[in-house]
């Protein structure tokens, strides 16, 4: 692994952290402590017994300095002083992270109109099942994604980088997309006309509808300037399950994979060009906007 591919793995690195200051945490809980009270214990009765000589001579002295020699020696050294304090911290964020919740920033306007740009949004870790982190291997099954699920995943062309899209096509669905309409195994969606949707920083309208993915409503764009047809797809692996034309295409989802749409489908890189989302590379379950700084508004549950 390259430097700087370590330095993007966020969750490498806090795996790191939490051994590196973990280790040191246990070392001088379980051993350096005991040896620093050894020191002191064995300090402490050679100032008691050199007291008591210059107290049998005669020689009276102040027993402040005992408290002060046992409290030079049983001091933490700032580095494990520091390592201890930030372990419990570091420990606690490396769990929530990993097994629970995962909070990430919307960074483009694919997902417009559910996602703006800005968005800080909170990823469900578990829904899909517990994943051991850095490796992201599952280890406990609890659910698959569902059509309509908006997903945090790896990128299969760059696994150092995280996408955020709506899930489509689930394992063995065939998937059509023609003239901006969706079918999904034979069955055409229902669209439902919404009012033109505005984008503020570029001034500019899209059409916007209320797309039906089999139960699942969410709203979409279009931009009739762009084309039907998909531009220079990817040779990706699984390339052969699908079928292009001027129209739009026809993809067939090969086992343990996902095909993955965002809902600002004319401004959205993703599987049609890309391919297939492999399990392995699911991140969770997108679920909350817990905050956008430009936009207070924009708080809350989404679908």
């Amino acid at each position: 692994m390259s430097l700087q591919a370590l330095l993007g793995n966020f969750a490498l690195i806090l795996f790191l952290l939490t051994v590196v200051t973990g280790i040191i945490w246990f070392l001088d809980v379980f051993w350096l402590a005991r040896q620093r009270r050894a020191r002191a214990d064995a300090a402490l009765a050679e100032y008691d017994a050199r007291h008591a000589r210059l107290a049998g001579e005669g020689v009276r002295m102040d027993d402040a300095g005992r408290s002060a020699v046992a409290a030079e020696i049983l001091r933490q050294p700032t580095w494990i002083e520091y390592s201890g304090s930030f372990f419990p911290v570091i420990a606690l964020v490396f769990v929530l992270r990993s097994f629970l919740f995962e909070p990430f920033k919307i960074p483009s306007s694919s997902m417009v109109p559910t996602l703006q740009i800005g968005d800080l949004i909170l990823v469900n870790k578990f829904t899909y099942g517990v994943r051991l982190p850095v490796i992201n291997k599952k280890i406990i099954e609890l659910g698959t994604p569902q059509r309509g699920d908006v997903m945090v995943f790896k990128y299969p062309k760059d696994t150092s980088l995280d996408y955020i899209k709506r899930v489509i096509g689930t394992p063995g669905d065939k998937i059509t997309y023609k003239n901006k309409r969706l079918t999904v195994n034979g069955k055409e969606l229902s669209y439902t006309k919404l009012p033109d949707f505005l984008d503020e920083g570029t001034l500019t309208y899209s059409r916007q509808w209320g797309e039906n993915l089999t139960g699942v409503q969410h709203k979409i764009l279009n931009d009739d300037r762009a084309p039907s047809y998909v531009m220079n797809p990817d040779n990706f692996p699984g390339r052969n399950n699908c079928t292009y034309d001027t129209e739009g295409f026809t993809c067939t989802v090969p086992a343990g994979h996902y095909f993955m749409m965002g809902d600002n489908r004319d401004n959205s890189l993703d599987s049609r060009y890309w391919g297939f989302v492999p399990d392995e590379y699911i991140v969770g379950r997108a679920f909350f906007v817990w905050m956008n700084l430009g936009n207070l508004k924009r708080i809350g549950s989404f679908q």
